[in-house]
């Protein structure tokens, strides 16, 4: 069989081979193809399975081994234990996975069942010691520094929900503070409203009043129980101590008409210096006056 291949020349051939099959088949009708475009291909020599050469090539470069060595296990025909079959070609989709994978376990571990019995008998332990000393992949150093990489890992992601928790609680602080900002402001606005409303003559209740009255009590009563638990801190008592608890301070030592009527306290011996220890026109305390120059050497050469 021989197939017939274009062949590219430059000139007119690159403007033929460019041209579509139609202008071909018209180029062809008209004449206008040239000999020595085709050109006729060989017959490409057929592949053959020459099984007899394999084997003779595969008896040369075989070595002559004990099984023990080679440990190779050749099986036919695998029966499954459920449906107690053979599990050949015939039997099994290669298409599809799960068939395909259960017929290498079940190969796998048939060979497995027929080679240990023979390692048994020639005397090979399959089964590993129980002192037996396996080397890690990696070293003590890589271990700790991975070791150390999960543990920083492990602290970031407590860092973060930490943090997460901290802004969950400040968002739900902040809307409280605000539903208690906008119900005082309504109630104040209320409140407003009622006192136009009767200012105005529209409304002849003064409920709204009883309203605020037990509101500030309530919240008096909130901050003495707040004083009482906390208590005021040192600098507010010393203030306290020394200028007092609030209230009028201008003129509270002006007599009043009843401080004027009342002479109860009222003394005449200490009214015109006549009282003891009163002396002089200055009306000087005698007793703790100081002795003079003269009389302070006398009580001292007394003294000696």
């Amino acid at each position: 069989m021989a197939r017939r291949e274009p062949v590219s020349d430059s000139g007119s051939d690159s403007e033929d081979s460019s041209l579509s099959d139609s202008e071909l088949q018209e180029a062809f009708l008209r004449g206008e193809l040239k000999p020595g475009l085709n050109v006729v291909l060989e017959e490409r020599p057929k592949r053959r399975n020459d099984a007899e050469g394999l084997k003779q090539c595969l008896s040369e470069f075989r070595q002559q081994l004990a099984w023990v060595e080679r440990l190779d296990v050749t099986l036919g025909q695998v029966v499954d234990p459920v449906s107690q079959s053979a599990s050949n070609k015939d039997t099994v989709d290669p298409e599809n996975d799960f068939q395909r994978e259960m017929s290498f376990y079940r190969q796998a571990q048939a060979a497995v069942l027929e080679a240990l019995p023979r390692l048994r008998k020639l005397q090979v332990p399959t089964r590993r010691p129980d002192d037996y000393f396996a080397e890690m992949a990696k070293s003590d150093q890589q271990m700790q520094k991975i070791r150390q990489k999960l543990k920083s890992k492990q602290e970031a992601m407590e860092r973060s929900e930490k943090a997460k928790q901290l802004r969950a609680m400040r968002k739900y602080g902040k809307k409280v503070q605000t539903e208690i900002l906008q119900r005082r402001q309504k109630e104040k606005k209320n409140i407003l409203n009622a006192v136009k409303k009767y200012q105005k003559g529209l409304s002849d209740k003064l409920d709204f009043l009883d309203e605020e009255q037990t509101s500030s009590q309530g919240h008096k009563k909130g901050n003495a129980n707040q004083r009482t638990k906390k208590g005021p801190n040192a600098k507010r008592r010393y203030k306290n101590q020394k200028f007092g608890f609030g209230g009028k301070k201008k003129g509270s030592k002006w007599n009043t008409k009843e401080s004027f009527n009342d002479v109860s306290s009222f003394s005449s011996k200490v009214a015109h210096n006549k009282g003891p220890g009163k002396a002089g026109k200055g009306g000087k305390k005698a007793l703790n006056k100081r002795p003079g120059k003269r009389a302070r050497q006398k009580m001292k050469s007394r003294a000696r």
